[in-house]
């Protein structure tokens, strides 16, 4: 494969003066937080300059603004020729998967940091339980607010320029280490919050966009999984070697240099060519098509999907452990309980990828669906007071379920909605999956008050999961078979030629006959 073209960034030196100086503010913040040494770190303590702090954050915001004017693409410079100068080969389409995988395994370690540490920042401010409880909640508002901007961003200035963005504020919200009060925390990780919940719906939907059919599914399912169990595990690793050395801060300057990595391999992530094409011929399509015919009934059957998801991951699972740790009898702490989760997704999302490939994609939600109803049903006719065997092996279905939920939600969405809502499709799933942080536990804490206590809460999230289901077998899609529009008819025609690079597809493609595929036909 020929080197990529320099238009891949139309500004470069506009783009890297931006990185220069988002990397010279945040440097600042990092000279601060090593100087704090001889104070453990405390970090509040410290009498900081705050002409220096506000010129570093000043340096930051500039250069993300620079970074991003450049990476977008003008109007009028003819994007559609780019991709033509790039033919997908095997050994570039496995690049793009490993480059794009290593951005999801970065992006989940943000959110997955904060688990670890409330503790050495609570003891830092002096903050309550309830305090700190703000943290997360002001962090997954910012990854829902971050899934609706940059799913629309990804229809509108492209994948590829969406992704580079979500990486530059990366880089900026590294110094959410730095900052010397807890208001300020919450704001970076906010921000932070914005980047992380945009990156997934964008990574898929050019997976999507730049993989041929038939196993760009299975690999987008173990890709959802698979990182994020490996961001959980990575950023516990981080915390476990770093936090004893040098407090609960250094854990977001570690990822720095995962961040710069993923910057640097921006040369290998090219646009999309589908979308290239669209954005030449065509105009922009508006969100609101999600909620209007032929995409109605597909947005709400997402829609349930991932709020059932976010109800009983967000809200039922969050007090799983203190309700398991309240008996006394059977030894579940929460550490056990979430390293119980991040192993079982490993086998969990590679079923789940096997069925979706070599079975049905519907069927295949609506498996998951029932093994998180029945887990649930089971939890609330057994109650805390069940034997050891049958409440473990009932946690592990529980989480089995959800794992398998989360890591089919994300690529089903990309493949069933059209081009031009792809990315936008995504983001919206995303956000409302996410939202149940937002409503989930005060909800949850409310129903676990009423008579029944943790029963009754079992039957009151699997009713949804339950719904959710039956949607997805009743008016769900599978990809495979969805009839496209001619607009992605024409899509299919490039992705064939420029993507799957096969001589005898690609005649097939250029005329009327349908290419066979499993469980109907592709026009």
């Amino acid at each position: 494969m020929s080197a990529p073209p320099a238009s891949l960034i139309p500004r470069p030196l506009l783009f890297w003066t931006g990185v220069a100086l988002t990397c010279a503010g945040v440097a600042e913040h990092l000279w601060m937080f090593v100087d704090s040494a001889s104070m453990h770190f405390h970090m509040s303590m410290m009498d900081m300059s705050p002409a220096v702090m506000w010129a570093a954050m000043a340096a930051i915001v500039f250069g993300v603004v620079l970074s991003g004017i450049a990476v977008v693409q003008p109007r009028t410079a003819g994007p559609a020729a780019a991709p033509a100068e790039v033919r997908a080969t095997t050994a570039s389409r496995r690049r793009l998967i490993a480059i794009l995988t290593f951005a999801l395994l970065v992006d989940q370690m943000k959110p997955a940091t904060l688990a670890f540490i409330s503790p050495g920042l609570r003891a830092e401010y002096g903050l309550s339980a309830a305090d700190v409880s703000w943290l997360p909640t002001v962090a997954l508002t910012g990854t829902v607010l971050g899934s609706l901007v940059w799913g629309r961003a990804a229809d509108r200035i492209g994948r590829r320029a969406t992704i580079l963005i979500a990486s530059l504020l990366f880089l900026g919200t590294t110094v959410c280490g730095a900052m010397p009060t807890f208001a300020g925390t919450l704001v970076m990780c906010a921000l932070m919050g914005m980047a992380a919940g945009g990156m997934l719906p964008v990574v898929y939907a050019l997976m999507t966009e730049s993989l041929p059919p038939g196993r760009r599914a299975a690999i987008m399912v173990l890709q959802a999984g698979l990182t994020t169990t490996g961001g959980y595990m990575a950023a516990s690793g981080l915390a476990a070697v770093l936090i004893p050395l040098a407090g609960w801060r250094v854990t977001w300057f570690a990822q720095l240099p995962l961040v710069l990595v993923l910057i640097a391999l921006n040369r290998w992530i090219p646009e999309s060519a589908a979308f290239t094409a669209r954005q030449a011929r065509a105009e922009q399509v508006p969100a609101s098509a999600l909620f209007k015919p032929p995409q109605t009934a597909k947005t709400l059957v997402v829609s349930a999907y991932a709020m059932a998801w976010g109800l009983v991951y967000w809200g039922f699972i969050t007090f799983l452990p203190s309700q398991l740790e309240s008996t006394g009898r059977h030894g579940m702490s929460a550490v056990t309980l979430l390293f119980l989760s991040s192993l079982l997704a490993i086998p969990t999302c590679a079923v789940g990828a096997w069925l979706y490939m070599h079975w049905s994609a519907r069927g295949t939600m609506v498996v998951y669906a029932a093994l998180t109803v029945a887990a649930l049903l089971t939890l609330a006719a057994v109650g805390m007071d069940g034997s050891r065997p049958v409440l473990l092996a009932t946690v592990m279905l529980l989480f089995a379920g959800t794992a398998g939920v989360i890591a089919l939600i994300g690529p089903y969405t990309a493949e069933i909605y059209p081009l031009a809502l792809r990315g936008t499709a995504g983001g919206w799933a995303a956000a409302v999956g996410k939202s149940g942080g937002a409503f989930g536990p005060p909800l949850i804490a409310l129903v676990l008050s009423a008579p029944g206590g943790i029963r009754t809460a079992a039957v009151f999230v699997a009713l949804p999961m339950a719904l959710a289901g039956i949607a997805v077998a009743v008016r769900g899609s599978n990809p495979q078979v969805a009839t496209p529009t001619p607009e992605d008819t024409t899509v299919l025609d490039a992705e064939l030629d420029d993507l799957v690079g096969s001589e005898a597809v690609a005649a097939q493609a250029a005329t009327t006959t349908p290419l066979p595929v499993k469980g109907g036909t592709q026009t």
